[in-house]
């Protein structure tokens, strides 16, 4: 390429073009071009073709911004979901759909466009799968790093058989001990440690999504991560999967946690563009028998929330949607039969579409409520929840909060006690409209509350969204 630039500008030294490189590498910014592409820009700025010249094979460290006609091989890390858009300036839908591709020296995006989103679907592609994108071009993503596009002459083939040159994706397993800074596409395996969670919000194009929160731990124990899947797909979760199962996430960045908000520990972020392999879990939900331990509030999103209890003592909390049963259906201590749609964790959720809940005869074989009965006196810091009659002993009182998130709520508490002693009774947001309702005097049995550390240390009782208030006569 030097040479063919010499012939056609002879007035040009190669130390001159070097000088041109250079500059041109400085200007786009490091990182982002090779010699090689800082080449191919420099001689179109000075109108120099290579028409002639033999194409090289690259490699997906090669590519920069502006190249066409790339030809370029990688392995399938992650296939992510169409996603349709509405056009800025003809107001046209359009179907975009994202591809990452690693080779042994880089990890590049390849974009689809309209007709070729179903590409992958078509051609039974997945993660592992070796492919060669014929004739993308290179546009600068939203991070400034390379894309590569496909457009109407472009293509996708199958390389059959396996290359060696490429790293398998297990090959790229890390562990939780083994995570030391930040990463990008990178694929983890841990075990999870804590009951993880779906939760709902507003991702960053306005729309209702849920991401799938929890801890993922080592082998040992020793080093507990917190990993968010935002943009999660329910229906690429397996319908079961508990506290102690390997998980596999394909795809996921590690970034420096913040210490405001855990222990200031590495995260583990993903998309839903992420694979997620689950060891021990199951598509089959069998029948849960279980015994209520209290009935909670309304969601709000139709549904309501309840603490069950398993034959093993074992604590579920349920969330019931009212078309199956009503919160007055449901009471403390009375047997049930469920087939849920998901269990995560301790997490129950029965919805409308493939769920059943109906009312039994007594068990004698399942703990009696009174197993989580406890005096005041043997009440320790513990998030296993418990049942307690009390009498109010000071009048509630009311202050505002602002938490890590920055987020202003209500935060009720007050003072009760029995007979071996005294504990406080904090009630957050929702909960704290509960308590407030209270008076000194009242005696009261609180169902599904659990004990944390409070005021100088001390363990204070704390209501849930699951818990129960009941005054007693």
């Amino acid at each position: 390429m030097l040479e063919t630039m010499l012939r056609q500008r002879p007035e040009l030294s190669p130390e001159q073009i070097r000088d041109l490189i250079d500059e041109k590498k400085r200007k786009v910014g490091a990182g982002y071009l090779t010699d090689q592409g800082a080449l191919f820009l420099v001689a179109a700025d000075l109108g120099i073709s290579f028409d002639n010249v033999p194409k090289v094979q690259a490699g997906l460290k090669d590519i920069y911004v502006g190249a066409k006609d790339v030809t370029v091989t990688g392995r399938i890390m992650n296939i992510y979901p169409v996603h349709t858009f509405t056009k800025r300036d003809s107001n046209e839908q359009a179907a975009t759909r994202t591809i990452v591709v690693y080779d042994k020296d880089a990890r590049v995006k390849v974009k689809l466009w309209d007709k070729q989103v179903n590409l992958p679907d078509e051609m039974g592609l997945q993660a592992g799968d070796i492919i060669k994108i014929i004739k993308g071009y290179v546009r600068s993503g939203l991070d400034g790093k390379p894309v590569i596009n496909l457009g109407s002459y472009s293509a996708i083939e199958t390389v059959r058989g396996d290359d060696p040159a490429i790293p398998s994706i297990d090959s790229l397993n890390s562990t939780i001990d083994t995570i030391t800074g930040p990463q990008d596409s990178a694929v983890i395996t841990g075990t999870i440690s804590a009951n993880p969670r779906l939760s709902e919000f507003v991702n960053a194009r306005g729309e209702a999504s849920k991401s799938l929160q929890m801890q993922v731990s080592n082998d040992a124990g020793t080093r507990t991560l917190r990993a968010v899947i935002w943009n999660v797909d329910e229906t690429r979760l397996p319908k079961v999967f508990k506290t102690g199962a390997k998980v596999r996430m394909i795809g996921v960045k590690v970034k420096q946690g913040n210490p405001q908000y855990g222990n200031g520990d590495f995260e583990i972020h993903g998309d839903e563009g992420t694979i997620l392999q689950f060891s021990n879990s199951q598509e089959d939900v069998e029948v849960m028998p279980l015994r209520i331990v209290s009935v909670g509030e309304e969601t709000g999103r139709g549904s309501f929330l309840c603490l069950a209890a398993d034959r093993a003592g074992r604590t579920f909390v349920l969330t019931v949607d009212n078309s199956l049963a009503s919160s007055d259906q449901l009471s403390a201590g009375a047997m049930i039969e469920c087939v849920p749609s998901r269990i995560f964790g301790n997490s129950v959720v029965l919805s409308k579409d493939d769920s059943y809940i109906r009312v039994t005869d007594d068990d004698a074989s399942f703990p009696k409520l009174t197993k989580f009965e406890k005096k005041i006196k043997d009440i320790q810091v513990s998030q296993d929840p418990c049942i307690v009659e009390a009498i109010v002993l000071q009048v509630p009182e009311t202050a505002d909060v602002t938490t890590k998130m920055g987020e202003t709520v209500p935060v009720t508490s007050t003072l009760l006690g029995d007979d071996t002693g005294e504990i406080r009774l904090v009630g957050w947001r929702n909960q704290s409209a509960s308590v407030n309702k209270l008076s000194v005097g009242d005696r009261v049995r609180l169902a599904g509350v659990t004990t944390g550390a409070g005021r100088e240390g001390k363990a204070e009782l704390t209501l849930r969204p699951y818990s129960s208030v009941t005054r007693l006569s």
